[in-house]
């Protein structure tokens, strides 16, 4: 292995912490520099091909959706023809309502994909699988442990700094529902090596504590859609590893998912705060424009039927919205709170069958990971599983995997899914004969001299 492989191997690392870190990475210079922090890895990529005298790149299709829909959101900007509006003559006629925005976001999800892919090639053996699981799961632990200080010590401001007038923070992002969907995924890595009895008995305690600390940090966040998407979670986790004969071992898991939970409660109620258990009971709707949901996603569904087949625009949906709603106009909504509505808003017909077409390759990823022999790579595929059907139940809710450094952590999941349904060089507790031989793997292609 070389120094180039290594060290792109932590930026893959050191990128989810950083863009975490600097509020989700959602503003222009961090974005900035996630981009330069991927090209330098696609550099330190190539540099290792050099060394190794071979091409090695991932043959998984679930990294093809990603530069689908970049390529569509290009196509979406291109101009086809002109019009007149208002005095103005020979304005590019365009798919997207906002041109502009839509290649900004087609660039983004080139990126995006770039990651994703240089992700599933550096995932190459089974120690890194292991390390990586493991700066996940204590990296979360921190991280929640900071969340709750700061929502004790510091509610209103990010790191004690920065405050945001009309939104309500929570560790290191502006919105509280995003650090619950990014503690979903950090969560659940855990709890599926927990479950699957991949942990030695002596630190299955530390594991606990780790979920638990990480659980009442999302409860104390007051996200509904955060506590909604735990409760799957965590009911997710016991099916995938509850054995399909006999009731005693789902009834041992169901015992110890309702211990969680229950500590999980016990413990946000001593700590204190706006939670999710006095916020579930709220209505859905109000009177904020930002929080009505019901009248957002009524105007979306407008949005949709205006813009099929083939959608208003990547990132288009404020101009799309603002056009639709039937409201004052004043305050203009950027996102539709649901990320399957927006799919079809923002792509139309295109967007759906790609997003489909993510959601069927990832299917096949997991069934082929969760019935690994290899007990702890079985528990990394259900935990990646479990996060990832997390998300998406959150993302029901909120517009979650719009902010950067959860959509990052999301494909680290996803990655870890895919590099779990394979064989390694390094595995020393494996049989040959056990588990998947094939697809998603790294592939090299030796120049020919």
């Amino acid at each position: 292995m070389t120094f180039a492989n290594k060290a792109a191997f932590f930026l893959i690392l050191f990128v989810v912490v950083l863009t975490t870190l600097l509020y989700g990475g959602v503003h222009p210079p961090v974005l900035a520099l996630f981009y330069l922090f991927v090209s330098l890895i696609a550099l330190l990529w190539a540099i290792d091909c050099v060394k190794t005298g071979s091409i090695r790149f991932s043959t998984s299709p679930l990294q093809l959706p990603i530069y689908a829909i970049a390529a569509y959101g290009f196509l979406q900007a291109v101009p086809f023809g002109s019009y007149s509006e208002a005095g103005l003559i020979d304005i590019p006629r365009t798919i997207s309502l906002d041109p502009f925005s839509t290649e900004v976001n087609a660039l983004h999800f080139l990126a995006l994909g770039l990651f994703f892919s240089l992700a599933l090639t550096l995932l190459d053996g089974a120690n890194k699988i292991r390390r990586a699981v493991t700066f996940i799961t204590i990296f979360g632990f921190i991280f929640a442990f900071y969340a709750i200080l700061q929502g004790v010590l510091s509610p209103m401001k990010i790191y004690g700094v920065y405050e945001r007038q009309f939104a309500q923070p929570y560790g290191s992002f502006v919105n509280r529902h995003n650090f619950a969907a990014y503690m979903e995924l950090t969560i659940a890595l855990p709890l599926g090596l927990l479950l699957t009895g991949a942990i030695k008995r002596d630190q299955r305690l530390l594991y606990l504590t780790a979920i638990v600390l990480m659980a009442v940090a999302l409860f104390l966040s007051g996200s509904r859609g955060g506590l909604v998407a735990l409760l799957a979670e965590v009911l997710l986790a016991i099916v995938l590893t509850t054995p399909i004969r006999g009731t005693k071992p789902f009834a041992v898991r169901l015992a110890l998912g309702a211990a969680i939970l229950i500590a999980v409660v016990v413990g946000t109620i001593l700590v204190g705060g706006d939670t999710s258990l006095t916020r579930i009971a709220e209505t859905a709707a109000s009177q904020d424009v930002t929080t009505d949901r019901t009248h957002i996603w009524a105007v979306s569904l407008d949005v949709i039927k205006q813009n099929f087949p083939f959608g208003a625009g990547l990132g288009a949906f404020g101009v799309a919205y603002t056009r639709t709603d039937g409201r004052s106009g004043l305050a203009r909504v950027e996102q539709a709170h649901n990320d399957y509505l927006q799919t079809l808003a923002d792509a139309g017909i295109v967007g759906a069958l790609i997003g489909g077409a993510f959601l069927f390759f990832l299917f096949r990823a997991a069934r082929r990971s969760i019935y690994r022999n290899n007990r702890f790579r079985r528990g990394v595929a259900v935990g990646a599983v479990v996060g990832i059907f997390g998300v998406l139940v959150h993302s029901i809710f909120d517009f979650v995997l719009h902010t950067t450094a959860i959509t990052l952590l999301f494909l680290m999941l996803a990655a870890l899914l895919v590099a779990a349904g394979k064989r390694y060089d390094d595995d020393i507790h494996e049989p040959r004969h056990a588990g998947s031989r094939r697809k998603g793997s790294v592939h090299s292609l030796r120049p020919i001299s």
